[in-house]
């Protein structure tokens, strides 16, 4: 009779860990599926380059597989004898939802890591605005002398240009200067 409830305790645990690896190891596969489907777009904007984040993409599988199968594996032992159903099935739901938190927690450090690389290299790329002046440069009183309409700044003089300015036998400052002004005479043709 006790050998008939040992065997009868053993199936019940065989069963949980057989029912507890094919609903890990198919969520595992799932949401590696859904992520490397989806998460592809996500990769191509990111790296700014198709073959990049597809092979980036490549790796965070492999890399989510092995995490995922990893811990799968290594929490699925129960040292504590099952004696019933019900217990296996309380112990089976803690185990998968140990398994879906860390499918979940790689999911949001995957999203994480990437989004920031992205922002850090959109900052990288944008153009920066002008820097706004911070105040005025004061003005320099203008040269003493006469100075020239069209001069350049290396003192040679353009062709045909003439001083501007008081000049000797000219008229005076403050004074009628032909061709400068209003004029009463009527345009001619």
């Amino acid at each position: 009779m006790n050998t008939f409830k040992k065997g009868v305790h053993m199936d019940i645990k065989v069963w949980m860990y057989v029912i507890y690896l094919a609903v890990s190891v198919g969520l595992t596969i799932w949401v590696a599926r859904a992520l490397s489907r989806n998460g592809l777009v996500f990769l191509e904007e990111v790296f700014a380059e198709k073959r990049l984040a597809q092979a980036v993409n490549s790796l965070l599988v492999v890399g989510f597989y092995l995490l995922n199968l990893g811990y799968v594996t290594v929490a699925m032992k129960h040292s504590d004898p099952v004696r019933s159903t019900s217990q296996a099935m309380e112990e089976l739901s803690l185990k998968i939802g140990l398994v879906l938190l860390v499918l979940g927690a790689l999911h949001f450090f995957n999203v994480f890591a990437l989004g920031r690389y992205r922002r850090n290299r959109l900052r990288q790329l944008a153009t920066h605005p002008p820097i706004a002046p911070i105040g005025r440069l004061p003005m320099q009183p203008a040269p003493a002398g006469p100075q020239f309409v069209g001069a350049y700044p290396g003192g040679g003089q353009q062709t045909g240009a003439h001083p501007v300015g008081p000049q000797p036998g000219g008229p005076q400052p403050g004074g009628p200067q032909p061709g400068v002004g209003p004029t009463n005479n009527p345009p001619t043709r």
